[in-house]
């Protein structure tokens, strides 16, 4: 080897045998071979590529280390990418960092949360208006309302049953206390609506549940269920309560008809009665003041008559002492007077030859005139 000759590099120790060696021309990738190759030669076979491609990222020290770094960069870019997120204007996002609230997002737009597990996203939609059903089941796919008689039947407070049908609206108010504080809001929900309306219904009467009380007894359910929900913290607002059906059962339906006549007749008897009272009364008192009016102006009267002769009686005695045959005379012409003035008197002249008329006297009304009572003297 003289000195013009050009050195060969080094061979590479760790070549294989039979096999090009990387290290000769480390600018040339097996890829720019083979588009070298598909100018002017054959089509690189896909094996030999694959094996270059292993030999490649296996040398630390050649284009293997340049391709990994390249990949650990592109699946960096990929995991902060991961914490873009978008929200909907009925949606808020609550967010955690490292399973600890963090802060919740209620404008709609774009926006960004560290990545996972550095920071998680949990979005809620604050506008659904959800539902729950008490007391039955509808399916969709055949239209038909299925019943649950365990969740419908319920005692009210005059020892009836009543078989109710419920339906509540229900949204979140609040993200952060919905996805913290409650777990199954679907079961839990639920749950609070049965009881509470287990507790009105238990207070309240029949007949207003299936008649025209039923917004009332609606309003006082929802009041219930907002106030247990409130007292969980749970972010639900209690939109609407709606009792879809309240009837009697079937089975207790002739009992509770027959109850039912039975009340309208106590009813009856009892408006029947409180009409005659209402009359009898006043009219029983008016006769007992008319009674004791009476009674007091007899009293009056009588006394004042009594006032009377014990006055006449003196004045008499008085006269009779001063004139005794006059007084005695008056006295006897004024008895005669009254008594004649009620006698019924006959006349019969005989000088006309009526002596031989027999009077014929009526001793029947003589007789009831004598057993008649003497009007007193004024």
């Amino acid at each position: 080897m003289t000195g013009n000759d050009e050195r060969e590099p080094p061979q590479n120790p760790w070549a294989k045998p039979n096999q090009p060696d990387p290290t000769r021309h480390p600018q040339e990738s097996p890829w720019d071979r083979a588009r070298k190759n598909r100018g002017g030669g054959p089509a690189p076979d896909l094996d030999d590529l694959l094996q270059r491609a292993r030999e490649n990222l296996g040398n630390p020290f050649g284009n293997g280390m340049h391709a990994l770094a390249l990949m650990l960069l592109a699946l960096l870019a990929l995991w902060f990418a991961s914490g873009i997120y978008v929200l909907q204007p009925s949606e808020n996002g609550v967010i955690q960092r490292f399973g600890k609230y963090e802060r919740t997002q209620e404008q709609p737009g774009l926006g960004y949360h560290l990545p996972w597990p550095v920071e998680t996203l949990t979005k809620v939609n604050v506008s659904l208006d959800r539902r729950v059903q008490i007391g039955f089941v509808d399916s969709r796919a055949s239209g038909q309302r299925q019943d649950i008689a365990d969740e419908s039947l319920m005692l009210t407070a005059d020892a009836n049953i009543v078989d109710i049908d419920v339906v509540v609206l229900w949204n979140i108010s609040n993200a952060e206390e919905f996805v913290f504080n409650i777990r199954a809001p679907e079961e839990t929900i639920k749950r609070v609506a049965e009881s509470a309306i287990r507790e009105i219904v238990g207070q309240t009467r029949l007949q207003p549940i299936i008649t025209q009380g039923r917004d009332q007894v609606a309003a006082r359910i929802q009041t219930l269920m907002q106030s247990v929900l409130d007292g969980y913290d749970s972010g639900v607002s209690v939109r609407q309560v709606l009792i879809q059906e309240a009837t009697v059962p079937p089975d207790v339906l002739q009992a509770y008809n027959d109850v039912a006549a039975a009340r309208q007749d106590a009813e009856r008897f009892q408006n029947e009665a409180t009409i005659y009272r209402n009359d009898i009364i006043p009219k029983a008192r008016g006769q007992a003041i008319g009674i004791l009016q009476d009674a007091e102006a007899y009293k009056q009267d009588v006394i004042a008559r009594a006032k009377g002769d014990a006055q006449r009686f003196a004045s008499i005695l008085e006269a009779y002492r001063t004139g005794k045959d006059v007084t005695r005379d008056r006295l006897y012409i004024e008895t005669m007077q009254r008594v004649l003035s009620q006698a019924q008197r006959i006349v019969v002249d005989q000088k006309d030859g009526s002596a031989g008329v027999v009077p014929i006297l009526p001793l029947d009304t003589l007789r009831a005139k004598t057993a008649a009572p003497e009007k007193p003297a004024q």
